[in-house]
């Protein structure tokens, strides 16, 4: 764990530098995902997302941790905006795993 709170603590540092940074955002939303902590990674996800709506990968890592935390139906939904962001940004990688996760979530009860 000590990894883990000193890369929250490093992580934490950037952001006060600048709280719109998608990247150290989304590396928080990371952490605390690893960690366990999804309602805390999901507002960490939602922040990178005002930022940059497009950041694809937010919106499938921000679905697993509504995944786990039990949400089915906002994972869904994240998910469909994925996939929409996906395909705006012309990102066929990001498009492709939301699809895949999108098959999942549509089969998970």
């Amino acid at each position: 764990m000590a990894g883990t709170t000193d890369r929250l603590a490093k992580l934490e540092k950037l952001l006060a530098l600048d709280g719109r940074d998608t990247f150290v955002l989304y590396g928080l939303a990371q952490e605390h995902a690893k960690m366990g902590d999804h309602a805390r990674a999901v507002d960490f996800y939602n922040r990178c997302l005002e930022v940059d709506p497009a950041y694809c990968y937010a919106y499938y890592h921000k679905a697993r941790s509504l995944q786990a935390a039990g949400n089915l139906a906002a994972a869904r939904q994240t998910v469909l905006a994925g996939v929409q962001a996906a395909l705006r940004a012309g990102d066929a990688k990001a498009h492709g795993e939301l699809s895949g996760l999108q098959i999942e979530l549509a089969e998970a009860r």
